[in-house]
């Protein structure tokens, strides 16, 4: 297996203090990784000041999926995406008077439905940028369309105007521009894929309606697999050149982008090593929610079950407030798991080139969803689930 090191080296010392020999121990400090799998895709991108990670990590997985139907590399228009998808959000607000969800964020599915009815664009052909800007700079933009919105159906006037959604098209095309026609051809087909997710209270091997507010369109289903199973799927398409589009909480603490690691540590501090070992002992719970860990090493983790997920999803400590791209796997050196996993955060935010590894443990308790190609998953679970 290929080898890759992010790792700090402890270097065995020898110091002499007025004729006394002090050693320190000897010490390797790090993570080491052997690659278990490696899926093709395009580099990094930045989602800056927008909640769009929903159209970065989509876009991203579909450019690895034209690399391997299409053997074609492009770089794709994530605000292509986001244009259209506030088209059919304003839509889904102004219908529910007001009680829907209407917010930047969205799900990976919401770039297939764009796909559906209007194509894929290039970046080139449409950047989507709010001028003056080089960047997606969201703020003023948001909080306009979120008022305008909010004015409409108030229905000042007892009914609602028929003018109401070109007066949002417009004013949401005056900020990023009308997106032109769809430039990319490719054999890419958006009903290839499903999104699985994996709760108890829903019956397993069925689908149904995830209940996150981000899932704003009533048409998206996710079909249900135990956690094992799901995990299983993940292993099954990255080891199988597909990868995995996930969608996850990265609230807690174990997640540290800067550090380019995501792990979920054990609770109990006598498990723990090293200098971290003190760090855990001296942060309150309320501290440890603001800090990340900053482990220099692997260190033991929770095993995770399904009633701790569903504990989680039910309290809200595990929410989908991000979606990234999966793109391999790696062992580290004490045989633990990792995904190899995109962000959208740009590459000058970490150090290691705007990847990170999240653990298995990690990605048990903290995975909200998943989208694969069909062909991504095993055929026996293909076959419990009817697909």
């Amino acid at each position: 297996m290929k080898k890759s090191v992010l790792v700090i080296f402890g270097i065995v010392s020898l110091i002499i203090t007025n004729g006394i020999q002090l050693k320190a121990q000897d010490s390797i400090v790090g993570f080491i990784y052997d690659t278990i799998a490696n899926v093709p895709t395009t580099s990094v991108k930045s989602q800056y000041k927008s909640g769009t990670c929903w159209s970065y990590a989509a876009t991203s997985y579909i450019e690895s999926e034209i690399l391997r139907i299409d053997k074609k590399e492009y770089d794709l228009s994530e605000m292509y995406f986001v244009n259209y998808g506030y088209r059919l959000k304003a839509i889904s607000f102004v219908q529910l008077h007001g009680l829907a969800n209407f917010s930047p964020g969205g799900q990976a599915h919401d770039v297939l439905d764009v796909i559906r009815e209007h194509g894929i664009s290039t970046q080139k052909n449409y950047p989507g940028k709010i001028k003056g800007y080089d960047k997606e700079v969201h703020g003023e933009f948001n909080a306009g369309l979120t008022a305008y919105l909010k004015a409409v159906v108030k229905k000042l006037d007892g009914v609602l105007s028929q003018s109401w959604y070109d007066s949002f098209v417009a004013l949401l095309d005056s900020y990023m521009g009308a997106p032109p026609a769809a430039d990319v051809q490719t054999k890419f087909n958006v009903d290839d894929y499903v999104e699985l997710t994996s709760y108890t209270h829903h019956p397993f091997y069925k689908p149904f309606r995830l209940e996150v507010p981000d899932n704003w369109s009533f048409n998206a289903m996710y079909y249900n697999l135990p956690i094992d199973e799901l995990i299983q799927v993940m292993d099954y398409a990255l080891q199988n050149n597909y990868s995995v589009c996930w969608d996850g909480d990265v609230s807690s603490p174990g997640f540290n982008h800067q550090k380019a690691v995501a792990i979920l540590p054990e609770t109990k501090v006598e498990n723990l090593k090293g200098t971290e070992q003190s760090k855990w002992q001296e942060m309150s719970k309320k501290d440890l929610r603001k800090n990340m860990y900053s482990f220099e090493s692997p260190v033991p983790e929770r095993v995770v079950t399904q009633e701790m997920r569903q504990l989680d999803f039910d309290i809200q400590r595990a929410t989908d407030d991000h979606l990234m791209h999966l793109t391999g796997m790696l062992k580290d050196q004490n045989g633990s798991i990792y995904y190899v996993t995109k962000n959208s955060w740009g590459t000058d935010r970490n150090n290691n080139d705007g990847y990170l590894n999240m653990s298995q443990a990690f990605m048990r308790l903290n995975t909200i969803a998943i989208m694969v190609h069909k062909d991504a998953i095993p055929k026996s679970l293909r076959k419990k689930l009817g697909l």
